[in-house]
């Protein structure tokens, strides 16, 4: 089993109008080992799908994606980068995709595949910080721990003491933060006792 925390950049909120955009990665053991780190930008074929609003948050403009491949160029270089550190493993079903409000980013991903008609290669295990950070928080709560009301990813991860380098989001950047928090989570897990 490998862990692929994932985050994705997009031109917008709406898969089918708008695309991704960028997509970074990090590839981690079931000991929560680091294997490596994925980034790369894509060109949008629906240029007009590119809002202002989505560069503020990203900080891409379709300049800086000029010289960046298409999704059907990445979609299979991606899998292939995963494979390649995953032990060579061909079957990617092995893997669990995690991120912070992963479903969002999985929707998008899965929308690129059937859009470029290539077979969804990963399993539908998923992980989910905002979720895990929800439960997690509940019980430290109940323990008389504070915990932060927001469970945005700039909140969780200064609950931990990590904080972005960049006010603009860098998938890269947001998925290697998103790991740190995971990982720290799975620390309390040996902490936690039931009564």
């Amino acid at each position: 089993m490998a862990f692929l925390v994932i985050d994705i950049e997009m031109t917008g909120p709406e898969p089918g109008w708008n695309e991704i955009i960028q997509i970074g990665a990090e590839l981690f053991d079931d000991q929560w080992r680091t294997l490596g780190t994925y980034l790369q930008n894509v060109y949008p074929e629906n240029e007009e799908a590119f809002t202002a609003k989505a560069e503020e948050v990203h900080g891409l403009s379709l300049d800086d994606l000029q010289d960046a491949p298409m999704i059907y160029d990445v979609l299979p270089e991606f899998e292939k980068w995963i494979k390649k550190l995953n032990a060579g493993k061909p079957n990617l079903s092995n893997v669990i995709i995690c991120g912070q409000s992963v479903i969002y980013d999985i929707n998008f991903l899965r929308h690129a595949y059937r859009n470029e008609k290539l077979n969804w290669p990963f399993s539908n295990k998923m992980i989910d910080l905002h979720t895990v950070s929800y439960l997690f928080f509940q019980i430290l709560s109940r323990n008389g721990k504070t915990t932060p009301r927001s469970l945005s990813l700039g909140t969780v991860a200064a609950f931990f003491g990590f904080e972005r380098e960049e006010e603009t989001h860098n998938a890269l950047e947001d998925a290697q933060l998103t790991a740190k928090c995971f990982k720290e989570f799975f620390k309390l897990i040996d902490n936690i006792k039931l009564i």
